[in-house]
């Protein structure tokens, strides 16, 4: 085995879709649809890959990211009640945001842009407390604004994913 092997090429180890996604070629800020998974109970969950920073060469910092996902676990649902989950990915690029049901990425775009401006309107992170979250000393308002204003001033190339 060689040790510069991918895990899930030597392993039994499912892959998961973003594995397979080119990370070089793609073209931050973005939206898209990276799964729709028919569940056993006949519903459907649509993944999106909400993409704030160029893969590799750009990263949100922590607090950045902590503060964005507590406002966008309460304002996205504050426009929808098919939001399920909004994760922030382990590389500190962007989100994963699950949604119940089939949504295209124009419907998401629309629902993030809503979510994105009340958070702009924010005055405080919601839920920044020892008694409510883990971390509570990790969070960024103004790093949380900050990183939301350039992703809305890359609004219209949204739906262009891959570099041209």
């Amino acid at each position: 085995m060689n040790p510069f092997d991918p895990v899930w090429e030597t392993s039994t180890m499912t892959q998961p879709e973003s594995f397979s996604l080119d990370h070089r070629i793609v073209s931050a800020p973005y939206i898209r649809v990276a799964e729709v998974r028919p569940l056993a109970s006949g519903g459907v969950v649509t993944k999106f890959d909400i993409r704030f920073c160029q893969p590799n060469a750009g990263h949100l910092e922590m607090p950045t990211i902590h503060s964005i996902e507590h406002m966008l676990a309460g304002f996205l649902r504050d426009h929808s009640d098919n939001v399920i989950d909004i994760s922030p990915m382990g590389c500190q690029t962007g989100f994963y945001i699950a949604m119940d049901g089939e949504f295209t990425t124009e419907q998401m775009a629309e629902l993030l842009s809503a979510a994105l401006v009340d958070l702009l309107a924010a005055e405080q992170v919601p839920a920044s407390n020892e008694e409510q979250c883990g971390w509570a000393a990790s969070h960024s308002l103004s790093g949380a604004k900050a990183a939301v204003r350039e992703f809305l001033a890359g609004q219209d190339s949204w739906h262009e994913v891959f570099a041209q």
